[in-house]
């Protein structure tokens, strides 16, 4: 006792999977930057551009 069960949808669980497969075609075609050591992307948000220029764009001027 004391378990939750969470039911999940179908459509959440195929959400889900189009997302992951988008990631990591997305990965494949722009290989991030920042891969830690252990191969897991690095997502901290000094890394993410968020905040800060992004290296890719700073030629960019609005």
């Amino acid at each position: 006792m004391g378990e939750v069960i969470r039911l999940i949808s179908k459509s959440d669980r195929e959400r889900e999977r189009l997302i992951r497969e988008a990631r990591e075609l997305y990965d494949r075609i722009f290989p991030p930057e920042n891969v830690a050591i252990d191969g897991q992307r690095d997502t901290s948000p000094e890394n993410l551009g968020f905040g800060g220029g992004d290296a890719r764009h700073e030629g960019f001027s609005s």
